[in-house]
Formats: C-alpha cells, sequence, structure tokens
C-alpha cells in the first residue's frame, strides 16, 4: 500500500476532526404527533418514553398552531373563508383545557464523547413543559411567546439513538373576551404575546389566541463550547455614493462561548473575510458563559448594502469558529450587510430623518402586520410578500406592534430586496390602556401596567434583539404601537438592553411619537384610514412623518370569489328602509365603504362591477398618497409609512394583495406613485412636478405631457428639456388651463412621461381625468377595443407579454393581467408582474413581464381584460 507522505496525512486528520466537532444543527418539522390533554390520564414521563402507544394521536403541524393542525385534519372548517370562523369554538367560552395539547415528536441521535446535543425552541405560545425519554428537561417553567429556549439534552438521550419527545403546550396565561373591541376586552394584554388574537378592526378572533409550537425546533451539535449569538456592527464612515469603489468600512464581531465543561478551556476564536483571518486567543472559565470582542477588522473596498431604489443588497456570509487543540469546536454562520444607519432632526419638517451610508433616504414605507394569522410562516411565502413590497418601490417595513417580532426569514427576505424594518415591540394603545374604552375590562390605570409578567417581557426583549439584530435590514426598534412600555420596561429597553446589545440603531419610543414625529395638529399622531379625496393627499398637510396613513383595499372579483360564499357574492352595502346596511359576510370580514367615490364611473350595479370600479379608486388612491407625500418631501415630510399593505387574514380592508397573494390595483397604484424617477400631475391645481429619489442629479430629461380625448386624439400640453438634483422634488409648470379645456364635456386622459436623450421612456404616468361636473362621463362612452397581443415563454419562470393599440382605437384603458392555469382556469399565485392595470393609447406598445417560481408545473395563459376591452386568453409561445 502506498504511504500517505506527513502534510496530507495532517490534512485528513484535521478534516476528520472538523466533520466529527463542528456544528451539526437541523430542524424537526416532520413526524409529529398531538392529542388533546383532556384526552389522556398519563403524564409527560410516560408520554415521552418509546414504549407509549401513541394509537390515536393526530398529525400535527410544528411549527404550527392548535388550530392549524385541527384545520390540518379537518377537525375545523376553514376559519378565513366566509362565517366558518364562528363555527369553531373560542378558548374563552371554553376554557384554557380545551387548546391545551401534547405534542409528541420521535428522533434518532447519540452525542458521541466530547459533544454536546441541544435542543432549541425559537417560539412557543404560551407555557410548555418538556419531557424526553421519561424525564423532565426544564426545571423553571419555559413560557413567554417571544423567548427562545435551548436545553442541554445530552444525558436524557438514549444509548441505542432512539428518543421520544413531548411537550405540552398550555394557552397564554389569559385568553381575553373578543367582545369586538381592539383585542377585545384587553386582557389580551396581560401576556406577553400577541395582542391581535383577541380580534382587531382587521381580524377577527383567532379561536385558540395561536396555541402551539409555532414557531421552529431545532436539534444541534457542538463540543464543550457553544458558540452562541454573534454580534456583527458595521460602521461606514462619510457619504458615501452606491456602485462606486468604496473606502475602507469597520468590521467589529464578537460572540458569546459557553463552556460547559468543568475546567476553564483555552482556544482560539476567528474568523475569515476576503482572505484575512481575524482572531483572538482566550481562556474560557468552566460552567460559565463568556463573551469574546474579535479584533476590529477593515474591510477594504466593501461592497455595500443599501435600500430598495438606492443601490444595491450586497451581502456577505463568515464562519465563526472557536477552536481548541487544532479542533473546531463549534462553529456559527453568519450572514450580514455592510451598511449604517443615521438619524437626525429634521428642523424644516420637525421629524426625524433617515440616512443611510451617510445619504438621506426619503421613507416609503408599508405597515406590516403579519404572513399568517394562524403563524403559518415560510420562507417561501415571506420571500413573495416582501418581494411585493420591493416591487411597490418602497424601501420601509414597519412590524406592527400587536402582532409579533418578526422572524429571521422574514429579515432574511428584506436583506435581499432591500427593505428597512422598524421592529415594534409588544405593546398597543388599545391593550396597554392609552385611550378610554368601553369595550375593555379593566380601567386604564390598570391596563397601563400589562403585560402583569414585566421581567418576562424584558427577558423577551434582550431575546429578541440577540436574534435579529445582524440583518442589515433591521434599521430601527420601536418601544410601541401608539403608547411607549411601562415605565421599568421601557428604562430597560432604552438604558440597559439596547445600549448593551445593540447600540446602532435608532429607538423610537412609541410609533407616531414627537421625537419621531412632531405633533403640530393634535389628535393621535396618524392616520386617517378612510378614503380620501386625492386632493388631501396634496394640500393638507399632515404629520411629518405619518407613522400611519391609509385607506381602502378591496380585491376584484376573482379575488372575493375565493372566500365569500355564493350567497355573500353581492353588492357590500344596500339601502334597507332609508338605512344603509352591509353584507353579513362583508361586515364580518372588516369591509370598510368605499363612500361615494365610484359614483363618478357610475354607480355599481353588482359585486363584478363594484369589484372593477374599485379597482381605479385603489389605483388612484395609493398613487396619490404616495405623490403627494413626494411632492412635499423636505419641506413638509421625512417620510411616511402606509396603513397597511397586507393582509394576515381574508380582511377586506388595507391591502395591496389578498391572502393568497393576488395583487389588486392598489399595489400598482404605490408602485406607479412612488417611482424613484418620477413625472406627476397634482389635479387640483395643475401643477407638473419631477421627484427624484436617487442619489444622482438628472439632466437633459423631457417632460412629455399629452392628453387624449375618449376618440384616441393627441394634444401635447408640454414638451421640455428638464433638469433637477438628487432626492428633490421639482416644479416645472402648471397646465391647468389647458387641462379645464380639453377635459371640460368628457373628461379626458393625461400622460405625463419622462424621457432621456435616446428618447427612452424613464417615467410613464397616465391619469384619468372628470369632465367640468367632476364625472367621468367619457369612461362610460369609450369605443371598445381589442388589443394584439402576443406572449412568450423567456424560461422556465418568465413570460414576457408584448400588447399594442392599434392607431385607430381609442385608449384601450386599466386592463388587468392574469396569468392563469387553464387546466383549472384559476390564476397562478404569487405572480409578479413589471405592471399592471395598464392603459394603451393608440399605436402604443407595451411590453410586461410576467414571473412565476416554475411554468413547468402548470399549463400557463394569460387573460386579459380591461374598461373598454372584452376579456381574452392568449397562448404563450
Amino acid at each position: 500500500m502506498k504511504k500517505l507522505n506527513f502534510p496530507i496525512l495532517l490534512f485528513f486528520v484535521f478534516f476528520a476532526l472538523q466533520c466529527a466537532t463542528a456544528q451539526d444543527r437541523y430542524e424537526l418539522n416532520s413526524d409529529w404527533y398531538c392529542t388533546p390533554s383532556t384526552n389522556l390520564e398519563s403524564d409527560g414521563y410516560e408520554l415521552s418514553k418509546t414504549s407509549y402507544d401513541l394509537k390515536d394521536w393526530m398529525p400535527a403541524t410544528v411549527p404550527g398552531t392548535v388550530l392549524t393542525t385541527l384545520l390540518n385534519n379537518d377537525k375545523v372548517p376553514d376559519p378565513f373563508y366566509g362565517m366558518n370562523n364562528e363555527k369553531i369554538k373560542d378558548i374563552y367560552d371554553t376554557g384554557r383545557e380545551y387548546y391545551t395539547y401534547w405534542f409528541v415528536k420521535e428522533f434518532e441521535e447519540v452525542a458521541k464523547k466530547g459533544e454536546k446535543v441541544w435542543l432549541t425552541f425559537r417560539g412557543i405560545n404560551y407555557s410548555v413543559d418538556i419531557f424526553i425519554n421519561g424525564e423532565k428537561v426544564n426545571e423553571k417553567p419555559y413560557k413567554g411567546m417571544f423567548l427562545r429556549k435551548t436545553f442541554d439534552i445530552t444525558n436524557f438521550l438514549n444509548k441505542n439513538g432512539k428518543n421520544r419527545l413531548a411537550v405540552i403546550v398550555h394557552p397564554v396565561d389569559v385568553v381575553g373576551n373578543p367582545n369586538g373591541g381592539q383585542g377585545g376586552d384587553g386582557m389580551i394584554a396581560k401576556n406577553v404575546s400577541s395582542q391581535y388574537v383577541a380580534g382587531w378592526d382587521w381580524i377577527q378572533p383567532i379561536r385558540d389566541r395561536n396555541t402551539g409550537i409555532w414557531d421552529k425546533v431545532f436539534i444541534e451539535k457542538t463540543g464543550a463550547v457553544n458558540l452562541k449569538n454573534p454580534h456583527i456592527v458595521t460602521l461606514v464612515p462619510g457619504s458615501r455614493m452606491p456602485g462606486v469603489e468604496q473606502e475602507p468600512a469597520t468590521l467589529k464581531v464578537s460572540a458569546e462561548l459557553e463552556n460547559t465543561s468543568n475546567k476553564a478551556i483555552s482556544g482560539t476564536l476567528q474568523y475569515e473575510l476576503n482572505g484575512k483571518k481575524v482572531t483572538k486567543d482566550v481562556t474560557l472559565n468552566a460552567n460559565a458563559t463568556t463573551e469574546i470582542n474579535l479584533p476590529d477588522h477593515s474591510v477594504e473596498s466593501p461592497k455595500l448594502w443599501w435600500p430598495n431604489g438606492y443601490g444595491e443588497q450586497n451581502m456577505y456570509a463568515i464562519d465563526i469558529a472557536f477552536t481548541a487543540k487544532n479542533k473546531i469546536i463549534d462553529t456559527e454562520k453568519v450572514d450580514f450587510g455592510i451598511r449604517e444607519i443615521q438619524t437626525e432632526w429634521n428642523e424644516r419638517t420637525r421629524s426625524k430623518q433617515i440616512s443611510v451610508n451617510g445619504q438621506k433616504i426619503f421613507i416609503k414605507g408599508a405597515n406590516w402586520i403579519m404572513s399568517d394569522a394562524m403563524l403559518r410562516l415560510s420562507e417561501k411565502r415571506y420571500d413573495a410578500e416582501i418581494r411585493f413590497h420591493r416591487d411597490m418601490n418602497l424601501n420601509l417595513i414597519r412590524i406592527w406592534g400587536g402582532s409579533l417580532t418578526e422572524r429571521p426569514e422574514f429579515y432574511e427576505a428584506c436583506n435581499k430586496y432591500g427593505l428597512l424594518v422598524i421592529q415594534d415591540f409588544w405593546i398597543s394603545g388599545d391593550g396597554n390602556g392609552r385611550w378610554l374604552d368601553p369595550k375593555k375590562k379593566e380601567d386604564q390605570w390598570t391596563r397601563r401596567q400589562y403585560p402583569d409578567d414585566h421581567q418576562l417581557f424584558i427577558e423577551s426583549a434582550e431575546d429578541v434583539v440577540k436574534m435579529i439584530r445582524n440583518h442589515p435590514s433591521l434599521a430601527m426598534w420601536c418601544g410601541g404601537n401608539e403608547i411607549t412600555p411601562p415605565e421599568d420596561i421601557m428604562y430597560a429597553l432604552k438604558e440597559e438592553i439596547l445600549p448593551k446589545l445593540d447600540g446602532t440603531r435608532w429607538f423610537i419610543d412609541y410609533s407616531n411619537s414627537d421625537e419621531m414625529s412632531y405633533n403640530f395638529k393634535g389628535g393621535n399622531g396618524d392616520g386617517p384610514y378612510n378614503i380620501q379625496d386625492i386632493r388631501v393627499f396634496w394640500e393638507e398637510r399632515t404629520w411629518p412623518f405619518n407613522s400611519e396613513v391609509g385607506s381602502v383595499g378591496t380585491g376584484d372579483a376573482v379575488s372575493l370569489r375565493r372566500f365569500l360564499p355564493e350567497e355573500n357574492q353581492v353588492m357590500p352595502q344596500k339601502i334597507v328602509n332609508n338605512r344603509k346596511v352591509t353584507d353579513k359576510a362583508w361586515s364580518y370580514h372588516k369591509y370598510i365603504g368605499y363612500n361615494k367615490s365610484m359614483d363618478v364611473y357610475g354607480a355599481p350595479t353588482d359585486m363584478e362591477d363594484f369589484a372593477n370600479k374599485a379597482q381605479l379608486v385603489n389605483y388612484n388612491q395609493y398613487r396619490g398618497l404616495m405623490e403627494g407625500f413626494s411632492a412635499h418631501m423636505w419641506d413638509w415630510y421625512t417620510g411616511t409609512i402606509i396603513w397597511k399593505t397586507q393582509n394576515p387574514w381574508t380582511s377586506l380592508r388595507g391591502q395591496m394583495y389578498d391572502y393568497y397573494l393576488d395583487p389588486n390595483a392598489c399595489l400598482y397604484g404605490t408602485r406607479k406613485g412612488s417611482e424613484p424617477f418620477h413625472g406627476m400631475y397634482n389635479s387640483l391645481k395643475g401643477d407638473i412636478m419631477i421627484v427624484n429619489n436617487t442619489f444622482e442629479p438628472k439632466h437633459d430629461v423631457m417632460l412629455k405631457v399629452s392628453s387624449f380625448d375618449m376618440d384616441g386624439n393627441q394634444k401635447i400640453l408640454e414638451q421640455v428639456f428638464c433638469s433637477i438634483e438628487e432626492t428633490s422634488v421639482r416644479l416645472i409648470g402648471n397646465l391647468q388651463k389647458k387641462i379645464d379645456v380639453v377635459s371640460k364635456e368628457k373628461g379626458a386622459f393625461l400622460s405625463v412621461q419622462l424621457l432621456n436623450k435616446e428618447q427612452k421612456i424613464l417615467s410613464d404616468n397616465f391619469y384619468w381625468i372628470p369632465d367640468s361636473t367632476g364625472v367621468h362621463s367619457g369612461l362610460k362612452t369609450l369605443q371598445k377595443v381589442k388589443l394584439d397581443a402576443k406572449a412568450k415563454k423567456v424560461n422556465d419562470t418568465t413570460v414576457t407579454l408584448t400588447l399594442k393599440n392599434n392607431e385607430d382605437n381609442s385608449v384601450a384603458f386599466f386592463n388587468r393581467i392574469s396569468l392563469v392555469n387553464d387546466e383549472i382556469s384559476e390564476r397562478v399565485m404569487p405572480t409578479f408582474y413589471s405592471d399592471n392595470y395598464v392603459s394603451l393609447v393608440p399605436g402604443e406598445s407595451k411590453e410586461i413581464t410576467l414571473e412565476y417560481e416554475n411554468l413547468a408545473q402548470i399549463k400557463p395563459i394569460i387573460e386579459i381584460s380591461g374598461w373598454n376591452s372584452a376579456m381574452s386568453r392568449i397562448t404563450i409561445e
């Protein structure tokens, strides 16, 4: 046999040691079983023995809630459909025991000599006891929805590797009465958990209050030292520009090292980046956890992370390792972006101004509840939802305080798509006593001290900071929604936890605080939340950094039919005995009225007509909102955050896409109004403006404003070369008199375009103008047209659709494009459209890109329908 030479032999020995001792981590996410605790007399000591018979136990969904498991086993109807939620027993009526469940999971694992095996729960709700192989794991109570816990289970494992884990999960301590108030009677806020589960103005109560092992469960193997909670801080001095060679940035890395042995261990903490190693020799005391700070590292020519619309979202990854005696004892992989968040007070607007890498960012934000109200969370759904927000040209998402700390997978998607994040802690003005409220059981003085367990809140807050602080997308922390936490919690957050564990991000004491946006006009400091005249957005000055302002959001008829039973597929409201009555299912799904906003298009006649006309209002509402705020950036405003952009339940308000990820016109109106470089029209004054939300000035830009009458005849109202400085807005001129003339009799269409020197369109904005009486009379008689359409498959995920409107036609107005699976005649979701609800003037062509994850899995066709064009089905070549 040929002998290995000594260096090669050393390599293989070291490689074997790495494989034997390096971190090994996997998720326990299948083959769980559960049963109600009331079905059993046996305790956890018995249930966790592999000999105990699990006959008649249900397959359980983990991660997931009890309600999710019941739904997946056909024990309850879908609570998101129609009035089905009323058919499910509420925990307030049944008592907590009804939703107290045992969960059991068998797994194979052994601990080799020198190894430690750890069991980690990333989220349980609300309190649990844990047993393995006939023994109890947790000596102290484990409770709190937002608290991770890791247990050393090395000595609990069976020598034959066959193990059983049994967990009893109890609901929140105080379930609350879902009496129709925000958070029901408010008692839900006594827990350190989500408050929305007792019901809100956008959701009905969640019957089990989200009881369950709702987040991921991991098994991890390490050596005697467990490396945990690594911390990455990046410093980017000066004012930077994207896309150019960068001056150095500073990388600061630390980690906690837990020595589980009864003797001191000496070794090295290290990582490598761009071929350079950063190391520190340390000695760890026995049975102790020590935080180690590695030497600062200067990163040459760093690739920076930027918010959406301003630059690339570059990411880095390092493996932080602890080695001793030439063995890797444990490692942690950490993904991070190099960027720095700065804030300052804008004296002109009297609000906070956000900068990234030294460049000020005008905030165009969204309020987020959570991905799914039953906590059926997934990387795939997170990615789709955050991509929708990227596609709307937004740059920030705020996580509302009545919900949860978003999961690392959410932040990974925000890192990818460039969405800054404000993370609220778990406090709300409704539950925590800001207002006098007859729906609440206890008075404001009592509610002001919720939750019951302040120490649990503080411990949970400390843990979540460690969990998500390395994500570049995380930009700000917020003490609570519309109210600060109780004084001792506030002190712990502001003066102890965040300075010690983060220290790099702005802490907002509460969401509509004067510290964020000076309240010069009184009231709550945010809102309104209903439909408004578009002119309000342009001309009425509101709070200078509005944390919540929004409007309607009903989907189209296809969307409505997904969750409204046939008998409820009607006009949402009708007059009965001189009084407006809302259909019970629409009301149950929290419909808010469109008032008379559709009447200018003709009063709707049925649900389909209503839903189609709603899209015209949706588009205009959100385009107008974003344009109105942008028109006054750095003068009145430093940003705005829409309330809200998505629903985790089949609600009928405040959404850019429905629960099933089908977009409506709100998304595309927001997308248009939020363009980084944008030409726009103020319908109150007739002003034509340009907004530049980029870091570079724009020169030699042609502004072209044209009107089109109902027959498609064009009239150029303005054509002028313009320039505009970076991150600024500019008034170009006023066309009110000209627009009044062309729109007087039947209304008109208005095209506002920006073109570069090569005549490439940079911004294409299309308005519909009413006649002199304020009615869109011309739309009622608009000539029917048929578009020429060709669709071509580019690859397994992408289709290009080319639309052309014949020169002899009138305007082809407001066309909805849908990717459909022809085998089942249903829309494919989520599909991402480069544009939608598009209009084409005579002779115009447009190319639309459609993306879906795997076209080979379906039989794709495209459906197109518009205001004045019949439904057509396009075969994909």
